[in-house]
């Protein structure tokens, strides 16, 4: 038999460890409180528990139910700043980059090649050309080779043999270049689920309801377990605010004015299946706002994004017909057999924390992040992009580092890996092996060990333990049962909505939005739970009116009747 051995024990976010985290958030003073499970949340709370503190983390929704999950799935670089002469950021972000793709997470986070077509032959081949070679050269700064190949050039003809479904009067020859891409959602889980491994004490679907203070001084939170009703303090020495677009919220609960102000930009993203047109690559397509990324995603494509101004519902942005029409007609432009809106399969909106600027264009507001102590006992992390979460974490941890007492390590975050990524390239290498062992198909191995690393292996021995578990979800072939139960008693996951939308992406994947996979996932789910069939069918209610306002909200004309459709839908809380 071919085994693989990874980190062990593996830690899994049971629903007995969340029990556990929350008696050690409520009998214990923490050096650390982490309010916010995105991805600065995430980051913030396995910075500061591999430095040796007491740390706590707490999500009102689930794991990287907001931004997080929501974003293009880019590891990038920016190429755009290089324009705006942003190089320090451009810099940074790439030495993550290539941090993320060869340490970190090799299995969540692998490199993605991108066109970008030229009109221009000339000026617009050596400006772009430029600007290009400036991004490769910036991409050794960092102390390690860069993990992805160089830019290239192209004739008209190459680009043609390399993205067929171009209109061949478009263009007039083209240039190649590498980023990288992720699971953002997933990302955000491994990550929570690492900082629990190394001790961290961490729960999704608690409130934060007040800060507790003493004097001026914040010395806890007042939390609300929103799956029990339970309300308690959790004290700590000092507390990070991590919650993103939510910032000016967080902060209005201190009762003084923030140093600075968050702005919500909307990103719409469209799916569309993978044989809707032929390319070996993805597109970077100039708009007259910004950029337009077409991106390859397994039997998908993503198209996004769009770039607005949000003021509405935080939760739960939403799409509208504009946006998807925007969309479609500008990479429309580019392809000799148009899309339409039939061919769209699964729609995404997010939101952007931007520091607010003096620019009414969000698309100009900034992508650096600031880190503040705003009152004693409160530290505030804000703006960022996701790349460079670990930068923005480790800030964050420094400043909250700075007012505790003792000699505390600095940050080690740079050489600890996530979960599941030690041995995930020998693993990638024995994928044949590992097919026969577990009697399934190779390619399902190499599907399991892209989302899963050296975890995969836990998935597959439901499989061996439940044959059934190997069979695909409805509607949903990319994903099995196993994954399903995995992600209930290993992955934190609480309500159906997570496993469809956020550990498995079913609800975006798709082209009934998960409705057929909705009522066998919610069994599977029961099952490691304990629902009775009212529960369960509950659950399956809850999702189906999601996806039904999702839907309507995607056929208004503006943003606010889009929200308000979509808020017809009930959240997914039990209180």
């Amino acid at each position: 038999m071919v085994t693989l051995r990874s980190i062990a024990p593996t830690a899994p976010l049971s629903a007995e460890q969340r029990t556990a985290a929350i008696a050690a958030l409520r009998d214990t003073e923490l050096d650390i409180l982490v309010i916010g499970g995105g991805i600065v949340g995430t980051g913030s709370a396995l910075d500061a528990v591999t430095r040796g503190l007491n740390v706590g983390m707490v999500e009102a929704r689930d794991w990287a139910s907001g931004t997080s999950s929501r974003s293009s799935k880019l590891v990038h670089g920016g190429i755009r700043y290089l324009e705006q002469l942003d190089f320090r950021l451009v810099r940074e972000a790439l030495k993550e980059r290539g941090l993320l793709l060869q340490r970190l997470a090799p299995h969540l986070v692998r490199p993605v090649r991108f066109l970008y077509p030229v009109t221009k032959p000339i000026f617009e081949r050596l400006y772009i050309g430029a600007g290009m070679l400036l991004y490769d050269l910036l991409s050794y700064t960092g102390g390690r080779p860069p993990g992805v190949p160089h830019h290239r050039h192209l004739t008209r003809g190459q680009m043609l043999r390399a993205a067929p479904s171009l209109r061949a009067d478009a263009f007039r020859g083209g240039l190649t270049y590498y980023d990288a891409q992720v699971d953002d959602a997933r990302y955000v889980s491994t990550l929570a689920r690492t900082a629990s491994f190394y001790g961290a004490h961490v729960a999704n679907r608690v409130r934060v309801e007040d800060f507790v203070k003493v004097g001026e001084r914040v010395v806890g939170v007042l939390a609300h377990d929103l799956e029990t009703g339970e309300k308690f303090e959790v004290r700590a020495k000092q507390v990070v605010n991590a919650t993103g677009v939510w910032t000016d919220d967080t902060q209005a609960m201190v009762g003084t004015r923030g140093q600075f102000k968050v702005r919500a930009s909307k990103g719409v993203h469209l799916v569309v299946p993978r044989d809707r047109f032929q390319s070996k690559l993805g597109l970077l397509l100039r708009t007259e706002k910004s950029v337009l990324f077409v991106i390859p995603w397994g039997r998908h494509w993503l198209i996004g994004t769009t770039d607005t101004d949000w003021d509405l519902d935080k939760a739960h942005p939403a799409a509208t017909a504009a946006d998807i029409d925007y969309l479609l007609a500008h990479v429309n432009k580019v392809l000799a057999v148009p899309l339409t809106r039939d061919d769209v399969e699964g729609v995404y909106a997010g939101l952007r924390p931007l520091l607010a600027g003096e620019s009414d264009l969000t698309s100009k507001l900034s992508r650096e992040h600031i880190v503040a102590h705003s009152v004693p006992g409160l530290v505030v992390v804000a703006g960022g992009k996701w790349t460079t979460y670990r930068i923005m974490a480790k800030d964050a941890v420094d400043a909250a580092v700075d007012a505790l007492d003792g000699k505390i390590s600095p940050s080690i975050t740079e050489e600890v890996a996530l979960l599941g990524a030690e041995g995930y390239r020998a693993a990638w290498n024995k994928r044949a092996a590992l097919a026969r062992s577990y009697d399934v198909h190779k390619s399902r191995v190499e599907h399991l060990l892209n989302r899963y690393g050296v975890l995969a292996t836990e998935v597959l021995e439901l499989v061996r333990a439940t044959p059934s578990l190997a069979e695909a979800l409805p509607g949903a072939d990319d994903y099995i049962a196993a994954e399903i139960v995995y992600a209930t008693s290993a992955e934190g996951a609480l309500h159906l909505d997570d496993v469809l939308a956020r550990r498995t992406r079913i609800s975006i994947e798709a082209w009934d939005r998960g409705v057929s996979a909705a009522p066998v996932a919610a069994e599977l789910m029961a099952d490691v739970l304990g629902w009775d069939k009212a529960r369960t069918q509950t659950e399956v209610e809850r999702y189906l009116q999601r996806v039904d306002a999702e839907l309507a909200s995607q056929k208004q004309p503006d943003d606010e009747s889009a929200d308000r459709v979509r808020l017809a839908a009930p959240d997914i809380v039990s209180e």
